[in-house]
């Protein structure tokens, strides 16, 4: 099969990558770094998503069966300092790939997030009726509604994971899980919020769920996260359990004790249901996401 992934280079998209070229697929990837070290791409093409005339003509030349889109802007702070450039890949350049769909028999993948709800009353099942608060939220509820809207109905997934993690770190850009491992590591302290509470997603284990989606070509919400709901203390202190650090360095704290530009999802957290009964590739536990995490950080030793 033909995939294209957008955000080929970043944690889920380089992991996306290596689980479809594994199984045989074709695989062109497209970001805007201007290379792709340690990719297996049959092609690899250094364009800016936002750029609707470019990312249409490599589409039209590519003709991938299914695009899986993994390309986001994720600084949740950065998007509501910079609200047009959130609304220029989060949303606008989403609606340029459901046309493409609409206009093919080509299938979308399209990679979404637990903050299109507000945090008030999770966790969230897939049907949940979403209420994002900030522009990172609203940015990417609008690219869900592009999807809907454009592709035709059998023609786009929506998935959704949650605060995503890996090792190692791409491009120098710290995920919540190599920042924990590189602090506690080192003895450091760290704050973490007590009264937030999570689906933590393992990159790799939200890449083999992607890959099934894109495989299969099913249609519909599927949350991709990990199936169980922490809060971020709890999150530091499995890691700390896990890898032998010090639980002490794990300090609580609380967001109104700290000036977010940008409001968080108190109670997020993603109800898994759906894709435990429907994909092989299975939402892990908090306890096997650490295992293969703590795998990561030694193999890479």
């Amino acid at each position: 099969m033909n995939v294209l992934v957008t955000g080929a280079s970043g944690l889920v998209g380089r992991r996306l990558v290596g689980v479809l070229s594994a199984r045989g697929h074709r695989v062109s990837g497209l970001d805007r770094q201007g290379s792709a070290p340690g990719l297996d791409l049959a092609s690899f093409h250094a364009v800016d998503l936002t750029d609707a005339a470019a990312v249409t003509r490599l589409l039209r030349e590519l003709q991938p069966a299914v695009v899986v889109n993994c390309a986001a802007m994720t600084d949740v702070d950065g998007c509501e300092r910079s609200p047009a450039a959130a609304w220029a890949v989060n949303a606008a350049a989403v609606a340029t790939l459901a046309q493409f769909v609409r206009e093919t028999d080509a299938h979308l993948v399209h990679v979404s997030t637990d903050y299109v709800f507000d945090g008030d009353s999770g966790p969230y099942e897939v049907d949940a009726i979403p209420n994002p608060r900030g522009v990172y939220a609203v940015s990417k509820m609008a690219g869900e509604c592009a999807v809907r809207a454009i592709a035709p109905t059998a023609g786009w997934t929506i998935a959704r994971p949650a605060v995503v993690y890996g090792w190692p770190a791409v491009a120098g850009k710290n995920n919540f899980g190599s920042w924990l491992v590189e602090a506690l590591g080192a003895g450091k302290p760290v704050k973490l919020f007590s009264d937030q509470w999570v689906s933590p997603s393992l990159a790799g284990n939200v890449a083999e769920m992607l890959a099934e989606l894109a495989e299969r070509r099913l249609g519909g919400v599927f949350h991709t996260a990990g199936s169980d709901v922490v809060d971020r203390v709890t999150f530091g202190h499995r890691l700390c359990e896990r890898f032998g650090f010090d639980k002490a360095l794990v300090q609580p704290s609380r967001m109104a004790d700290v000036n977010l530009p940008s409001p968080r999802p108190a109670r997020s957290g993603l109800v898994v249901d759906k894709t435990l009964a429907t994909l092989a590739a299975k939402p892990l536990s908090l306890e096997a996401s650490l295992d293969r995490l703590f795998a990561e950080v030694k193999g890479a030793a």
